[in-house]
């Protein structure tokens, strides 16, 4: 008979139960538990898996590029940043009013570990969000235009929650993508969160993009709904930091 349920739980899809039915029952048989809590034990199992399975989805589709969490983030080695405003917004209420947030510092300083901190926190919470690298986004803009898919494009990253934006800095853009990426930003304004995380302060945004009304729209609906965290402090990339983590896994 076990081995039929076994199978059933496996043409359901029930991994969650299937995974402890044989130790459910064992221990039901030995105790004498009442089937509903056998029942309900099973089913809370299922409903932990499918939890975790979903967050695992979430993670692996948002395509983060490190491990990096708020837990390990060195605050004791970066006095630029209060630890405290960063615990407070990774209670993620600034996705629920819609708000964006704004990394701004030096290379070095910790903007996309931090960013991606924030990403990641929302995602072990149930959001849906993506991490893109800005170039790479501007490309992908820029390719959506020759089969007019753009809106689409944009309709599918306004559907996220929370958006990374990493290293929105000296680039290599034109005027198409540009175009594109103010139709997105004007798109989420004020319906979904955004983090950015850039080495140019606020007034070098036009000298990047070079369109004096376009980047006045951006940033003053950009700037109506942030939070701004100037990071002023040394880079967690000198020789006094080597040992704290491999180069590849200290972002920015």
């Amino acid at each position: 008979m076990r081995k039929k349920i076994h199978q059933l739980l496996i043409d359901l899809g029930l991994k969650g139960i299937q995974n402890v039915l044989d130790t459910e029952l064992d221990a039901a048989e030995k105790k004498g538990t009442a089937i509903e809590k056998v029942l309900y034990r099973m089913l809370c199992e299922e409903f932990a898996f499918r939890q975790q399975r979903s967050m695992h989805y979430r993670i692996h589709h948002a395509k983060i590029p490190w491990d990096f969490t708020l837990k390990t983030f060195p605050f004791n080695k970066q006095p630029g940043v209060k630890k405290s405003q960063i615990m407070s917004l990774a209670g993620l209420s600034f996705i629920q009013r819609a708000e964006n947030i704004v990394f701004i510092g030096s290379p070095g300083t910790g903007k996309s570990g931090l960013a991606t901190g924030l990403l990641r926190q929302a995602l072990i919470n149930g959001y849906r969000g993506r991490f893109y690298n800005a170039q790479d986004l501007l490309d992908e803009l820029y390719a959506s235009l020759a089969d007019r898919s753009t809106p689409k494009l944009i309709k599918r990253l306004c559907n996220y929650p929370i958006l990374l934006i990493d290293e929105l800095g000296y680039l290599t853009v034109n005027s198409e993508q540009v175009n594109a990426f103010f139709k997105l930003m004007g798109e989420r304004y004020g319906k979904a969160s955004t983090i950015i995380t850039t080495n140019l302060d606020y007034p070098d945004w036009y000298g990047l993009f070079k369109r004096k009304t376009l980047v006045d729209a951006l940033l003053d609906r950009l700037k109506h709904r942030c939070i701004t965290i100037n990071i002023d402090g040394p880079s967690l990339r000198t020789p006094s930091g080597k040992n704290d983590a491999p180069r590849s896994t200290q972002p920015e």
